[in-house]
């Protein structure tokens, strides 16, 4: 599986959290709109950084990295 960078997970990161909030409150379209954004960021690096590979292997990789990290690791120690 592709291995996503720091940066990529961060932005990763960054979109889940703020999905989490959004969709803890009642829906605006201007209270989505930080999602949106950290999204929209978040897949134009995936686009970026798998260049000619395989873009749905990083996506993957890199929401499993944030969503799963025990699942993500590579065995070694932390």
């Amino acid at each position: 599986m592709a291995k996503p960078s720091e940066n990529l997970i961060e932005l990763c990161r960054a979109a889940v959290e703020a999905h989490q909030t959004v969709t803890a409150q009642p829906y605006t379209p201007d209270g989505w709109k930080p999602w949106l954004e950290a999204a929209e960021a978040f897949q134009q690096a995936v686009t970026e950084e798998a260049g000619d590979g395989n873009r749905y292997q990083l996506e993957q990789a890199a929401k499993k990295a944030v969503l799963h990290p025990e699942d993500a690791s590579d065995g070694s120690a932390s």
